[in-house]
């Protein structure tokens, strides 16, 4: 696909009513997205803190559990790829915003659900099977969200400047962490051990509903873009049922697998420095849970505020070279955070995390707009869910589990340096493969896509 950028590079930046709509649109993406991902990785700290002793039996060392407790994390990615096809599919054929209120919905449910179960000391092993039951339909759910929730945005913005918009719905994914990070705090702090343990923990899982309610209300108040409305229509007139994952895949396969190829190393990333990090600093470091959540919360925070400005830096030198820049940089964080972590002073690891997320931010800002520009408005739901979330199952579930079993095994963490640098490296290579499409004009990517299937048609009529 050639993407070509048009005078619509030069265009003036949305001011009065339109850029009023565009911030409208820009805080419904993100209400919904602070809630889904509230809800996400409050299981993966629970994961961590609660879940190992709630649910599981206990192995032959602390670091068991955990793990038992990391593979139904696992579940969670690999329904979202599920999500993200059927949510793809039915989101380029009635749009983006319905979508987005039912994946709202249905993980608000799970997770209030996941508040209501029975221990495993209660029901035994029907306990982690109505876990895994429930984080099956929550990562379902979560593999819809993305998608529509980035090309929301995307799709509204203007050419000159969607890698800044567009890195809104991201940064709302540490803003939603941040979340989930100081309910847990609250909790942990105002509660013994015990208490929140018996049932503390499930108060911030029923949370879930109070803010569901408050980011659908904020969704309902805006519309799908005109660019996705005019392919709506045209597809109608040609009674055209070229949404599938197969089309998809059968037109733009450069597209998914170079998307898939970005992805790898800033999951992998993100999770190690999100999650593992938890698990490495409680049972290797010795530190204090409270202590370590007041870490995250200080770093989520940095990152939020990093994600736009490197969205901004995309717009001004590319999506490629920002990008590689962050990919290059991931691949030696391994290998000096773990002993920054390993120094068990405050600042020192405080630091290890929040540059880990830098990192991240620089190749997390951009993949809205440029897995965006990879594909027409008729596919692009399908297109970006599926190069998106397919690489979670191999990457941001097993990350968690990779490093903790590397540890377990080596009682190091270098191994783990390694694996994470030979993750960025996957990305490096996609970076080099990937078009550059900063300034790109997505009415001209559907004029062309447009042309290519005239071209097809014509050449079957002539055979």
């Amino acid at each position: 696909m050639s993407v070509r950028v048009s005078a619509s590079h030069t265009e003036p930046p949305p001011r009065g009513a339109a850029l009023a709509g565009l911030r409208r649109v820009v805080a419904a993406s993100m209400a919904g997205t602070v809630v889904e991902w509230y809800e996400f990785f409050l299981y993966g700290t629970a994961a961590t803190l609660v879940f190992n002793h709630v649910f599981f039996a206990k192995g032959t060392s602390d670091l068991d559990a955990i793990l038992a407790a990391f593979v139904t994390y696992a579940v969670g990615f690999a329904a979202r790829p599920i999500g993200g096809v059927v949510f793809g599919h039915f989101g380029d054929k009635y749009g983006r915003k319905k979508l987005l209120q039912l994946s709202l919905v249905l993980v608000g449910a799970t997770t209030f659900l996941m508040g209501c179960l029975p221990t495993f000391g209660q029901v035994g092993y029907l306990a982690p099977a109505l876990l895994v039951t429930l984080r099956f339909l929550q990562g379902f759910a979560i593999g819809g969200e993305w998608g529509g929730a980035v090309l929301l945005v995307a799709e509204h913005s203007p050419s000159r400047s969607r890698g800044f918009w567009a890195s809104w719905p991201q940064a709302a994914v540490p803003l939603g962490n941040a979340l989930a990070t100081v309910v847990l705090l609250v909790l942990t702090s105002t509660l013994s051990d015990a208490a929140f343990l018996s049932w503390g923990w499930r108060v911030a899982f029923w949370l879930s509903a109070v803010v569901v309610l408050i980011g659908y209300y904020v969704r309902t108040k805006i519309t799908d873009a005109p660019i996705f409305l005019a392919a709506q229509r045209v597809a109608e007139q040609e009674k055209s049922d070229s949404y599938s994952v197969v089309e998809v895949l059968k037109r733009y396969p450069r597209g998914v697998f170079t998307a898939m190829g970005l992805r790898f190393g800033e999951n992998v990333l993100y999770y190690l420095v999100v999650t593992f990090s938890i698990t490495y600093l409680k049972v290797h470091v010795g530190t204090d849970t409270k202590v370590i959540l007041w870490w995250l919360l200080v770093a989520h925070a940095v990152h939020f505020a990093v994600i736009p400005l490197a969205g901004r830096l995309s717009d001004r030198f590319g999506r490629r070279p920002v990008y590689l820049v962050g990919a290059l940089a991931a691949s030696t964080w391994g290998f000096f955070a773990f002993p920054m972590m390993d120094s068990k002073h405050n600042l020192v690891i405080l630091s290890a995390i929040i540059i880990g997320l830098v990192f991240h931010a620089f190749m997390y800002a951009g993949q809205p707009a440029l897995m965006s520009e990879m594909f027409p408005t008729r596919m692009r739901y399908s297109g970006v869910s599926l190069g998106y979330q397919v690489t979670s199952i191999v990457a941001g579930s097993l990350a968690p589990i990779i490093a903790v079993r590397l540890l377990n095994t080596y009682h190091s963490s270098v191994p783990i340096a390694w694996y994470l640098a030979g993750a960025a490296a996957i990305t490096v290579v996609a970076v080099f493969f990937a078009r550059e499409t900063k300034g790109a004009d997505l009415t001209d990517i559907d004029l062309a896509d447009a042309a290519s299937r005239a071209a097809r048609a014509d050449r079957k009529v002539t055979v």
